[in-house]
């Protein structure tokens, strides 16, 4: 994990060591300092040379410049390393998300997912930047100290060194308490904001029951676990860093005690002994940063794991080696002995279907909710993966396909609409990028959502809201049908399309849909039985599979399934 965390340096390597050899000239401006003080006292102020004074006061100034100069730049484009390698790291895990199943998504909740993408990537980031010079300019500051404070007074300098084995000690000891105390923390976080994005999504559910106060209540159970969570954590760093301060005491009191003693003896004199106390602040530094390195090791790293544990996740929908690319296919769908369950074989849905659906027809799918209409629509793009049997599109198994090429054959139009945050334009556009205003016009007229827009102030600049929240149900279905003809794919899965509309809202839409349909292979799940009886063949599918087949004056001849549930609809739609 170490190895995959250092490999998102490597693009930045030149900043790396930018940042470091900053870090070493602090260090270094830190450990001459208290050199200089005790040549002053020693042999400077006692001699009397001004000179010497002057001098060394002119190149500790300098130093200081320096030190400032290289305070910036460690802090600046420290800080710049750890957001590049933040945003690297952002990138990959939203790229790895686009590949992943349908079937992720179904069993992980959009706050988890927000969580790890934002929280946990903001601890990597203080772990990526501080981390490395932490660690580096503690070493330096141990190694240097010892080298300077040896030649002062080697007895009092192994005394004050042989502590850090029990700081260590100590550090090693916290260190899976923390461990554990921020990984609980990433949790509830990860809950409250799953709870936030799911309350503010469904806001006018809430409102419409009057169960603002429930939400609330539910909120403040997550809110207070996350609080507990914290608290927890920030208990065991009060341990870590109330530990931290008794040893920087004892070690204050150590040298003072035991140095007042050598200069009793003559062993070392004043001036040796002031510049020990000072190196013994420096030292603590280093200790400090190397408890602080712990601290920040724990949250980055229980971070990462939680990145990595998303970037291992493998999807099982992959493309083949020398997988194909479609052009101009005729749209001829085959189902061969098809069977697929949800939940691991739990659930099973479908079971050695066969169908074929020859190129441009419309075929219809009806039946009982939990049937499987709309996941066999779902398979044909692999959405999902079929447990066992074959689907060919113009007589080729689609795990032969570059899954890309399938799905830009493929347009979808489904009840629920999603429409993105933004314009009016921003969203008919997403069915082709790269199409002109012309183009974009023209599929909103065919949609016949044209007029509409034109009514608008700002038109197709018009702000439709968080998921098209200012405009109606049929708006939205004609603007997802504009986008569609702007994609212009030669297969079209039209998933119960107009079944939440009005009737002249949905007249209006069904025109759309037929003139959308012509010439291209169209599979319609419906639930009101008169939009489709202008279907080339109709199938209606149960748990037992399909029942029945034919065109709608076929199947009410046969009286048999179908004919009931067309003659319940009628004689409900009569009453």
């Amino acid at each position: 994990m170490l190895k995959r965390f250092i490999s998102y340096y490597k693009p930045h390597k030149r900043l790396f060591f930018i940042d470091m050899f900053f870090a070493f000239l602090i260090s270094v401006s830190d450990l001459i300092f208290p050199v200089f003080t005790r040549k002053m006292i020693n042999e400077i102020i006692p001699n009397g040379r001004m000179d010497l004074l002057i001098r060394w006061t002119i190149i500790m100034s300098l130093l200081f410049v320096l030190r400032y100069i290289s305070n910036y730049i460690v802090a600046y484009w420290g800080h710049l390393l750890g957001v590049r390698i933040e945003h690297d790291m952002r990138g990959d895990i939203f790229s790895h998300l686009q590949t992943l199943p349908f079937s992720y998504f179904d069993n992980n909740k959009t706050g988890h997912i927000m969580s790890r993408i934002v929280n946990d990537l903001r601890d990597i980031t203080e772990l990526a930047h501080h981390g490395p010079e932490d660690l580096f300019i503690s070493l330096v500051m141990l190694l240097g100290s010892f080298i300077v404070l040896i030649r002062i007074e080697w007895r009092l300098t192994l005394v004050l060194y042989a502590s850090i084995p029990i700081i260590i000690w100590f550090v090693i000891s916290k260190r899976n308490k923390m461990s554990n105390s921020f990984r609980e923390v990433r949790k509830k976080i990860a809950n409250v904001n799953s709870q936030l994005e799911n309350s503010i999504s469904g806001v006018r559910v809430a409102k419409s029951f009057t169960n603002e106060d429930y939400e609330i209540e539910k909120f403040n159970r997550g809110n207070l676990e996350f609080s507990d969570a914290r608290k927890g954590s920030y208990k065991v760093m009060a341990e870590f860093e109330a530990g931290i301060g008794i040893m920087a005491s004892i070690l204050n009191l150590l040298v003072i005690s035991l140095g007042g003693y050598f200069v009793y003896r003559d062993i070392i004199n004043f001036g040796d002994l002031f510049s020990f106390s000072l190196y013994v602040n420096f030292f603590m530094q280093p200790i400090r940063r190397l408890s602080q390195f712990a601290q920040q090791l724990q949250e980055g790293m229980t971070g990462f794991e939680r990145f990595i544990e998303i970037m291992d996740i493998k999807s099982d929908i992959t493309d083949k080696e020398n997988a194909l690319e479609l052009n101009d296919i005729s749209g001829k769908i085959r189902f061969k002995d098809v069977s697929f369950s949800y939940n691991n074989g739990k659930h099973t849905v479908l079971s050695n279907l066969n169908l074929d659906i020859e190129p441009g027809k419309t075929v219809a799918l009806v039946g009982p909710s939990g049937a499987g209409k709309t996941t066999l629509c779902h398979l044909i793009p692999r959405f999902y993966e079929t447990n066992s049997g074959e689907i060919l599109l113009d007589d080729i198994d689609i795990k032969d396909i570059q899954i890309k090429s399938l799905r830009k054959n493929i347009g979808l139009v489904q009840q629920d609409v999603f429409l993105f945050t933004g314009t009016i334009r921003d969203n008919i556009v997403y069915g082709n990028p790269d199409a002109s205003d012309e183009d974009i016009i023209k599929a909103a007229k065919k949609a016949r959502i044209h007029e509409y827009i034109m009514s608008l102030p700002e038109r197709y600049n018009t702000f439709i809201g968080e998921k098209g929240v200012k405009l109606s149900g049929g708006q939205k279905q004609r603007i997802s049908i504009a986008r569609l003809f702007l994609k212009n794919p030669p297969i079209l899965i039209l998933d119960e399309a107009t079944s939440a509309l009005d009737n002249e809202t949905e007249i209006m839409i069904q025109k759309s849909l037929e003139e959308l349909s012509q010439g291209r292979t169209t599979l319609v799940i419906a639930h009101r039985l008169s939009t489709i009886k202008n279907a080339d063949e109709i199938l209606v599918l149960t748990g037992e599979g399909i029942v029945e087949k034919g065109n709608h004056e076929e199947l009410l001849e046969k009286d048999e399934l179908y004919a009931k549930l067309y003659k319940s609809q009628f004689k409900s739609l009569l009453q």
